[in-house]
């Protein structure tokens, strides 16, 4: 092996807190997928409706960055599965809404149930101001990676060209 190309990549500090973190709820998550038998998009379709209540198949697609195509698939799988039902769209002949049916209201509550005790578990040995003072670290942290994410992204969208004709980039 180079000595380059064998070069191992690691994250030390809060940054590897933070990864590990993401890492264990995403495990966490795809257990949970597992266990109900869906795959992971399958459920992330079924958070997505349960957060939004009722959502047309191309938003749902947009949400997932996936093509209609594919939400339809996954779709037609979670009705067959007795978890999404479709519903007329009011103003649009052409569209539906996809919405919960009452057994994926179950299942998001019970989801919902276990993820709660799983961290109340996790902080036990934290007090309730500590826990104040994580849970508003914890959200300004997020927030800020949004803020940070989405001026990275409207710097690439808007990318600049020098006078000497070359493109510029930034992170």
């Amino acid at each position: 092996m180079s000595g380059e190309s064998g070069q191992s990549h690691t994250l030390a500090g809060f940054p590897a807190a933070a990864v590990e973190f993401v890492n264990v709820l995403q495990h966490n998550r795809e257990r949970i997928a597992k266990d109900a038998g869906l795959s992971a998009s399958e459920l992330r379709a079924l958070f997505r409706v349960a957060a939004a209540v009722s959502v047309t198949p191309k938003d749902l697609a947009e949400y997932l960055d996936m093509t209609t195509a594919a939400v339809t698939f996954i779709s037609r799988r979670l009705v067959d599965a007795g978890l999404l039902h479709r519903v007329d769209h009011p103003n649009d002949r052409r569209s539906l809404y996809l919405e919960l049916t009452p057994l994926a209201h179950q299942m998001m509550l019970d989801i919902h149930h276990d993820f709660v005790a799983l961290l109340e578990a996790a902080t036990s040995e934290l007090g309730a101001d500590e826990l104040d003072r994580f849970t508003a670290s914890l959200r300004s942290v997020a927030r800020s990676i949004v803020s940070q994410s989405a001026r990275a992204d409207a710097v690439a969208a808007n990318e600049t060209t020098r006078t000497d004709g070359q493109s510029t980039t930034h992170l």
